[in-house]
């Protein structure tokens, strides 16, 4: 018996759907435009809350991809104060995913700062799109790109365009002028 791998994204609905089986897939990689995602479930109950766009889940360090929140206070890290929206995005990313049912990862490698940069998925829904709509992200993907994931990126993009620009500077501009190296 035939099992092919598939992944349909559906941008209309923002949700994914993942339907696995195998020859397909091992041919498709062979010709290939498709890659084996890298996902996996995150419990809620094993998730320690950052800021708006970085947590940790089992110890991982996750840096979401696609969006850039304002930050919060990381003396270790250079930062000594909040920026303006940095506690409402950190605070929307917790409840958001508090109240999901399912938490899903598809990791993209690993940053600068060993953190794994992931897009995340609630109850599969984008959850860098629902931080850009809500006006508490700027979208990253113009200057980072897709990551090879142009599905999701092409979701945040969407969500950048009609959604209302946010009302602090852009993340990585504050961080110019307020985070001291050492």
């Amino acid at each position: 018996m035939k099992r092919s791998f598939k992944i349909i994204f559906c941008s209309a609905l923002t949700s994914a759907f993942l339907l696995v089986s195998l020859p397909a897939y091992a041919a498709a990689k062979k010709k290939g435009p498709y890659r084996k995602l890298d996902v996996a479930e995150c419990p809620i109950s094993k998730i320690d809350f950052d800021d708006g766009d970085t947590f940790e889940c089992r110890g991982e360090d996750i840096r979401m991809l696609g969006v850039d929140a304002p930050e919060i206070s990381h003396p270790r890290h250079g930062i000594a104060k909040d920026q303006e929206g940095g506690r409402d995005a950190a605070g929307f990313t917790e409840d958001a995913i508090k109240k999901a049912g399912r938490v899903l990862i598809v990791r993209s490698g690993k940053d600068r700062y060993g953190r794994t940069l992931a897009h995340v998925l609630l109850d599969g829904e984008l959850l860098g799109a629902k931080l850009i709509k809500a006006g508490l992200a700027y979208e990253s993907i113009s200057h980072f790109g897709d990551n090879g994931m142009p599905e999701f990126a092409l979701q945040i993009l969407e969500a950048a365009k009609v959604s209302p620009k946010p009302s602090f500077e852009e993340p990585y501009k504050w961080r110019k002028k307020h985070q001291k190296k050492s």
